[in-house]
């Protein structure tokens, strides 16, 4: 079943909410538990899927744009073969847009009990000129980020918000600066208010970008010989920033220590690779 953008889904609700709140290691352990016995193994859980709805900080690139590089792309890395990352973040789109656009339908045809949608957006709800992409911060941004969260529920699968990915900006001090305004912080209340796990990759990327400063920096964003991209990534700061995601990921017991892996290791840049060509469907 397709859910339309505000549809609600009230069968089985009660059930469906109560599941979604429980611990991902405490899940993961029924999987492999229930319908067991001592006169037989215990079956393998079935491998699940790790959604990303998002923008094109998180999104696949391909070879004409290299070396821009979605911190989607580089998520893999830190996860367990046994979770897979089905990235369908799209360059420019807000939480309008992507369900103006009906990018949501699939996903939640996708989904099953178990897995994980991921929403991350805000860079381009703030667009306040293009009414195709604006959500004001505290009515239709918190409305649609609610949708994620119910298609999510509706499918026994576990919703997850995460704060956007901040820019490099700094001021003359060298003071890393915020240039979400609202939108993290309205994220956070959506979170709050519908017992989802949040990821503060705002909070974290901020404070990373400080750590390193304003030259280190550029090394991570896409900075070249024609461009100074402040926005979007290249190969190490996509790996940087996923890592984040990675570690949010696993404190927020939305993912069990064994579904992670190499979240201090050294991930070799040239481990990013950039298909051909954008997909026509997309």
């Amino acid at each position: 079943m397709t859910l339309g953008r505000r549809e609600a889904v009230a069968a089985g609700a009660g059930l469906v909410l109560a599941l979604a709140a429980r611990p991902a290691a405490a899940r993961t352990e029924d999987a492999t538990t229930t319908g067991s016995s001592a006169r037989s193994p215990r079956p393998r859980p079935r491998p699940r899927t790790l959604f990303i709805a998002g923008d094109s900080t998180a999104a696949q690139k391909y070879a004409d744009a290299a070396p821009e590089t979605g911190w989607g792309m580089a998520l893999p890395f830190f996860l367990h073969r046994d979770v897979a990352v089905s990235n369908h973040a799209v360059n420019g789109r807000s939480t309008k847009s992507f369900l103006d656009e009906g990018r949501l339908d699939p996903i939640t045809d996708a989904l099953r009990p178990g897995d994980v949608l991921l929403a991350q957006f805000g860079h381009n709800d703030s667009k306040s000129t293009d009414p195709a992409r604006y959500a004001d911060p505290w009515g239709a941004y918190q409305d649609n980020l609610r949708v994620f969260v119910e298609a999510a529920r509706s499918r026994g699968a576990f919703p997850v918000i995460a704060t956007s990915v901040e820019r490099r900006r700094f001021d003359a001090a060298g003071t890393a600066r915020r240039s979400l305004g609202d939108y993290p912080a309205a994220a956070r209340a959506v979170a709050a208010a519908s017992g989802v796990p949040l990821l503060d990759i705002e909070a974290l990327s901020l404070a990373l970008w400080q750590r390193l400063g304003p030259e280190a920096t550029k090394t991570y964003f896409n900075w070249t010989a024609t461009e100074q991209d402040n926005t979007h990534f290249n190969p190490p700061g996509a790996i940087e920033v996923a890592r984040l995601v990675a570690r949010e990921l696993l404190r927020t017991r939305v993912l069990a220590p064994r579904e992670t892996r190499r979240l201090d290791d050294d991930i070799p840049t040239d481990r990013i690779t950039w298909p051909p060509a954008v997909p026509s469907a997309s």
